[in-house]
């Protein structure tokens, strides 16, 4: 049985409730029909009834729950919501009230509400769209000081990480991490692994370098970072800074980094910047035909997803099942 396979059991078995702020999109529409097909999670789409309907010719979607953002009564209470949250940024409740009739706003704030256990935005959207209106309404997780992205990525027949799975870490959010913030990034990627794979964790901290085997400013910011991560998580297991071949192969890190628990057995690999993260799962995506799933935001209080916009409804599966996975650990209802 595959990652996805796993996950979309584990969301079956406890089904949690997401909404969907983008009932215009073909590719959401057919991931919410597959979605409540297989019974993974209950789906609200959000736009007009004809518009969802009309993106929905030839699917099933009867089983969804379909809200207008500017024509439900839900309407003025969660505009009342959002001037309370934000009048002292300026927000009018005029300004509150047109917020509200955007439905990733409007999504997100169902969210908060306890209406709905997680959200799916992106497919049309940049990330910025997504993050946003989290941050300003279900805001930063307690104790986090950071908010990542990071992705679930499945390679198939792939002996390396654990079954072929991994989390790749920061590939969508923070473009240049400080050691400190990548430390961060580090110690949620693992909590995130753990509650969403269910496995033990095993962090690489990733570098053009092993254990000092090249010497440069980005080395040393990686070096920092698992000095770091180590302190603030002493029974974590992680490691750093690695190569690449060193965190996976075994033989490689047992030449490179003899000793380390993690060399050759990573399965969170924590990129130094989003340049290389993202190049990175992007590369796997295409060469291995690996699937990625994200960028899925961890640090926020809240299950709140994003997707690439280059993402296909089979992707948009896989994040509506691990939302829920999300969901689940948090113990939302």
């Amino acid at each position: 049985m595959n990652f996805l396979e796993r996950t979309v059991r584990r969301a079956m078995a406890d089904k949690k409730t997401i909404v969907l702020p983008e009932g215009n999109d073909k590719r959401v529409v057919t991931a919410a029909a597959e979605v409540l097909k297989r019974g993974i999670a209950n789906v609200i789409l959000l736009g007009t009834e004809s518009e969802v309907q009309t993106t929905a010719a030839g699917l099933d979607i009867s089983k969804a729950q379909i809200v207008d953002p500017a024509d439900t009564p839900l309407h003025d209470d969660y505009a009342k919501t959002f001037y309370e949250l934000r009048k002292a940024k300026g927000v009018t409740p005029e300004k509150a009230d047109e917020m509200m009739k955007d439905p990733t706003y409007f999504g997100v704030m169902m969210v908060k509400k306890g209406a709905a256990d997680g959200m799916v935005s992106g497919a049309c959207h940049s990330t910025a769209n997504t993050l946003r209106p989290a941050l300003q309404i279900v805001r930063t997780a307690p104790g986090s000081k950071l908010v990542s992205g990071f992705f679930l990525i499945s390679v198939p027949n792939c002996e390396y990480g654990e079954d072929g799975t991994f989390v790749f870490a920061d590939c969508g959010l923070n473009i240049n991490p400080n050691a400190d913030e990548l430390s961060e990034i580090a110690i949620a990627s693992a909590k995130s692994f753990r509650a969403i794979v269910g496995a033990e964790p095993k962090v690489a901290m990733l570098s053009f370098s092993s254990y000092g085997s090249g010497k440069d400013a980005l080395v040393d910011k990686v070096a920092e970072a698992t000095k770091l991560a180590k302190q603030k998580a002493p029974d974590l297991l992680l490691d750093g800074e690695l190569q690449a071949d060193a965190a996976l192969v075994p033989s490689v890190g047992k030449s490179k980094a003899p000793g380390s628990k993690v060399a050759g057995h990573a399965n969170v690999l924590v990129f130094p910047d989003l340049n290389v993260g993202n190049i990175s799962y992007k590369l796997v995506e295409r060469l291995a035909k690996a699937s990625a799933y994200g960028p899925i935001l961890q640090g926020i209080a809240k299950p709140v997803n994003d997707l690439s916009r280059g993402c296909k409804a089979e992707d948009i599966v896989g994040v509506i099942a691990i939302t829920a996975v999300q969901a689940q650990a948090a113990g939302a209802h």
